[in-house]
């Protein structure tokens, strides 16, 4: 298989997999021109399209991909699709056969309330939920939905791929070394992500072994997270810990 990240839009990444025969699919195509000028250069037939949530920046370009190439659609249940598309739910296998792939789904409440992620074949398509270093917005779920998902999501292999919709890497690393300034792992990770932006190269995707080691919403259990939380006021459980870090977050400027 060959996994090629697709930028788009600002800061987007469409996600192409694609096998030595000519098969492709799709993960959260926002701009179809993007997808269509891909497929053309490695000569490509699109055989899926798998969508993580309903924002447009994730599925903007599926009607009309759909339209040309006549493939099916899997996505949440979330009537601000557009239809037609096939439901999926947590727990459900999507069978690829003309790609040998199956993809398990995994329901991740938190940036929306129907957000869903894809894993298989060593890869997880998890949209706004997970990104490295960081995690997405709270714009429908609250932070014990959040944090439960993002649990669920450290619980895989630990050579799971991380495959985000976004190119925040950078700038979530000049947050969590706020957090973890003594955290050497962050700081490889900083160091890396450094020369791959200044090379105009993608972070992504990135190991889950990576992210549990450096990303400070997967940590939030660890002695320095539980430290930054009582200097910030926060005496709380572990989801009042994940509130004031994501708060942290969405207040922070460099």
């Amino acid at each position: 298989m060959h996994l090629l990240p697709l930028p788009a839009l600002a800061d987007n990444y469409i996600w192409l997999l694609h096998d030595g025969a000519g098969n492709a699919i799709v993960v959260d195509p926002g701009d179809a021109h993007v997808v269509e000028q891909a497929l053309a250069a490695h000569r490509l037939r699109l055989r899926a399209i798998l969508l993580t949530h309903h924002h447009p920046d994730h599925a903007g370009g599926m009607p009309a991909l759909r339209e040309r190439h006549a493939v099916p659609v899997y996505a949440p249940v979330d009537e601000r699709i557009e239809q037609p598309v096939i439901t999926v739910s947590d727990g459900e296998h999507i069978a690829l056969d003309e790609l040998d792939l199956q993809f398990e789904v995994l329901a991740l409440p938190g940036h929306t309330l129907s957000h869903i992620a894809f894993v298989g074949a060593g890869l997880l398509f998890c949209g706004d939920t997970l990104f490295s270093l960081g995690c997405g917005r709270l714009f429908e779920g609250t932070p014990a939905q959040m944090l439960a998902s993002l649990d669920r999501l450290a619980q895989l292999p630990a050579d799971t791929l991380v495959c985000a919709g976004h190119e925040y890497t950078q700038a979530n690393a000049r947050f969590a070394q706020t957090i973890e300034p003594d955290n050497a792992n962050l700081s490889k990770r900083a160091a890396e992500v450094g020369i791959l932006r200044e090379l105009r190269q993608p972070t992504l995707p990135v190991k889950m072994a990576s992210e549990r080691a450096s990303n400070p919403f997967l940590r939030i259990d660890t002695e320095a997270l539980m430290a930054w939380a009582r200097q910030h006021g926060c005496s709380g459980d572990r989801v009042a810990r994940f509130a004031a870090l994501r708060l942290a977050k969405d207040n922070f400027r460099e």
